[in-house]
Parts: C-alpha cells; structure tokens; sequence
C-alpha cells in the first residue's frame, strides 16, 4: 500500500521492511525533541535559498510538514487505510539535498472506509501527532509566527489532495472531501479558505491566510495559494 502511493513522488514516499542501511537513521521525535538536527537542517535551507532565518525555518518546516501528510493522505484516500506512523516508529535519514528519506519497519494499519474516518484518523495521527509538535520545535529554534507554520501546514493538505487526484482520478472526490475535512478541524481551521477551483482543481483551490515567506529569498517568489496575491 505504501509502495503504491509511493508512485507520488518523493515527498509521497516511506520505506518500509529490513531492508536498508539503518546506521543513519533517527525517530522523527528526534526533531520534535529539540535536537541539533533540525537546527542544521534550518541553516542549510538558510544557506541555500539565501535567506534570513525566518524564511528559512518556515521552508524547512514546509518541507518537513510535506514528507509528515503526503503518504498518510494518499494512503487514507486511496486505500482507505491509515499507515500508524508515530514519532517513535517514523524514521528519517539526514540527506543534503532533497526532501530527507523516510521509513518505518512494518507499519499497524487502520481501516478509514469513511471520509469522516479518514479525517479523524488523519487529525490525530499526523496532524496532531506530528504537525503540532513541529511547529513548537521550529518555533523553539527561530520566532517564526504560529500563523505562518499553520498556514504551511494547510497549504500541504491541500497540495497532497491536488497531488493525489492527479495521480488517482478516481479517488479525486474523495481526496477533496477528505482535504477540506481537514482544513475545517483542529489548529488547521481557518488557516485558509476554498474558492472556486481553477487550474488543474476540479473542486475548490485552496487561498491561505498567509505567507510561507518564500519571495523573501533570493530568487523567490509568490505561492499559487499565498495570501499576497489577492493585494
């Protein structure tokens, strides 16, 4: 099941079984914990966007939230099965560049038939799990407002359910319920807003509340979702 939503993309993609060198890798709850890994991470993106340090915890914990929501997502809507992949039992090994590979042994899965199902599951599990304790880690490591790591954390969901629609058409509805969902519960309600769907969207695009600070850095610019574009 993993290795089908895996066909994503990197960011869609957790290694599972024996199979690997394990000598690198660490527990998620690793970063959660404050370690000087995240702090790393954090400069490196700083250092290769040219960046202050604010822009580059908020796109360092993009990042992070991206590879946290993807495979849980794909796998609740596609397979109506949430893999349980907690701090503990999650691990990432540390990469230069690219979004830093994921595994986990052998996942327990939980059937999420329902989109009710799979909205609650996905809030406790991921959102509440994982998305919280990052921002609080992040936020221990550089003032970045709470607004923006949230905001991040919304533009994720809402980019995995273009993400997986692209991918699985037939699971497009589904995806879109179980998105907006999401976006209506816990810390990630209010962080944006749906709107008619335009581009690739068949349902609704996602406008956030605000900016992920990305056009501050060199050569950046504006998100298709950022608040700024409605100024």
């Amino acid at each position: 099941m993993l290795a089908d939503v895996a066909r994503a993309g990197a960011f869609f993609t957790v290694a599972t079984g024996a199979g690997g060198d394990p000598s690198g890798r660490h527990p998620v709850g690793e970063l959660y914990a404050g370690g000087p890994e995240l702090a790393a991470r954090i400069a490196h993106v700083r250092r290769a966007l040219g960046s202050d340090d604010r822009v580059a915890a908020s796109i360092t914990f993009q990042g992070l939230a991206a590879l946290l929501v993807s495979a849980p997502f794909a796998a609740a809507v596609v397979h109506a099965t949430l893999p349980e992949l907690t701090p503990r039992t999650l691990h990432w090994t540390p990469t230069t560049d690219g979004p830093w590979p994921l595994w986990c042994a052998d996942p327990p899965l939980r059937p999420v038939p329902a989109v009710d199902d799979a909205v609650g599951a996905l809030a406790a599990a991921v959102v509440e799990r994982h998305l919280v304790p990052l921002v609080e880690a992040v936020r221990a490591q550089v003032r970045v407002s709470p607004r923006v790591l949230v905001g991040n954390a919304a533009s994720t969901v809402a980019s995995a359910r273009r993400m997986v629609a692209a991918q699985w058409p037939a699971a497009a509805d589904r995806a879109a319920a179980v998105a907006q969902g999401l976006l209506d519960t816990g810390p990630l309600a209010g962080a944006g807003e749906l709107r008619a769907p335009s581009g690739p969207d068949r349902h609704w695009s996602f406008r956030r509340r605000s900016c992920c600070l990305y056009y501050r850095a060199r050569d950046g610019g504006l998100c298709g979702d950022c608040v700024l574009l409605d100024r």
